[in-house]
């Protein structure tokens, strides 16, 4: 009777375990997102400068590291669905505070703290994501990530629409966390265990140390890759704006709207791209189509070709992360949540030290000359993604 009904109900505990994970990760883009918006008004109303206020910002991505080097001892003990469902409370109830405080050490602490819950939330639902994918023994994480794309386009459109109609930030969080813990919250109790970590003829210790090189191989692609994405986010519109192109700021803000749409676009295909070609095979054609694309915008010096270039960038690097989680998910003997944080934790110091890398470089010569990093940087993912051994086998393996 068993063996009769476990066919049926199968595809139910798959849909609706995809079902919650795209839910979080869409609230978690959402949140992430809906905020940016308002930091002008945050910076005037605690008559900060620009350098109290870079620091003050610089709460969140530290947060979200230490707590990614956390989760690495989390979530083996307490598993992605109890951590995706304390995250989630923890991550909605946070995002409004921010909006209350009156001074830079609170704004630190408080972003801190934000920060801390968005990593945490961060790894645990890439984690349950690749044992989603593992149970449907298909591509999934490609999808999942474009969902989070989707919440940030939409956070940003409700953030600057909260500004435009007089908004504050605390009343616009707490009317996006209410709804967004309901349903995410409710979604979370259908999600599955985590998946097993891989078995191997030696011992366990021999295992981890025989992973490192591949954890710390995917680490860096996910650095180089976030590192690409940072830089893109902060500086896009800067250097459309700036010498020599000079645009309008209303035009310059396309470069980074073409890099997003286009990473959206390209993650919606992600899925069906990785069931039809290898990893290796499509991801180094995608970071060469980025290194190509971006180096000819730099070069064409017009407005077009810098706008071309960012969306470029964004179809190179679209599947880059996704790939390398759900790859970090399934190295034999280690702990899908320990690999996912650690390559998480990788990802997060590019994203953090890229925009301040490039303002360093471009000090020291010329923008367009610093942003000559990220194609040298996207060559870098052209030539691991296609030697990297943990890449050569596609999707989550046969169902278990």
């Amino acid at each position: 009777m068993a063996v009769a009904t476990a066919p049926s109900e199968s595809p139910v505990v798959d849909r609706w375990s995809r079902s919650a994970t795209v839910a979080v990760f869409f609230t978690h883009g959402l949140l992430f997102a809906s905020w940016t918006a308002h930091i002008p008004q945050i910076k005037t109303h605690l008559d900060l400068t620009d350098g109290g206020l870079g620091l003050a910002l610089l709460g969140a991505p530290l947060g979200s590291v230490s707590a990614m080097l956390v989760s690495t001892r989390l979530l083996p003990r307490f598993g992605s669905k109890k951590m995706v469902r304390a995250c989630l409370l923890g991550y909605c109830a946070a995002g409004p505070i921010v909006g209350l405080v009156g001074s830079l050490p609170a704004l630190f602490t408080v972003l801190f703290v934000w920060g801390a819950f968005q990593g945490a939330l961060d790894v645990s639902m890439n984690t349950q994501a690749v044992a989603v994918e593992r149970a449907g023994a298909r591509p999934l994480m490609s999808g999942f990530h474009a969902c989070w794309s989707i919440g940030t386009l939409s956070g940003a459109g409700i953030g600057a629409l909260g500004v435009a109609i007089g908004l504050s930030l605390a009343p616009q969080q707490l009317l996006l966390a209410i709804p967004a813990l309901a349903i995410s919250g409710w979604l979370t109790t259908r999600m599955i265990p985590d998946a097993a970590p891989r078995r191997g003829s030696q011992a366990v210790e021999r295992r981890i140390r025989r992973i490192s090189t591949p954890v710390l191989v995917l680490g860096a692609i996910a650095f180089a890759s976030m590192l690409c994405e940072g830089a893109s986010a902060d500086w896009a519109s800067v250097y459309l704006h700036g010498a020599p192109l000079h645009t309008s700021p209303a035009v310059a803000g396309l470069g980074y709207a073409a890099f997003t749409l286009t990473m959206v676009i390209v993650r919606l295909a992600g899925n069906r791209l990785l069931v039809r070609f290898r990893a290796r095979s499509i991801l180094p054609v995608l970071a060469s189509i980025a290194t190509l694309g971006f180096t000819a915008g730099l070069l064409g010096d017009r407005t077009v070709s810098g706008i071309a270039g960012f969306a470029c960038l964004g179809v190179g690097l679209a599947l880059i992360v996704p790939t390398v989680f759900s790859a970090a998910g399934r190295l034999p003997g280690l702990n899908p949540g320990t690999a996912i944080a650690t390559v998480s934790t990788c990802g997060w110091f590019g994203f953090v030290c890229g925009p301040p890398l490039i303002g360093q470089l471009a000090s020291l010569t010329s923008l367009p000359l610093a942003l000559g990093i990220i194609p040298l940087l996207t060559t870098g993912i052209v030539l691991s993604t296609a030697l990297t051994p943990t890449l050569r086998v596609n999707g989550p393996g046969p169902r278990s």
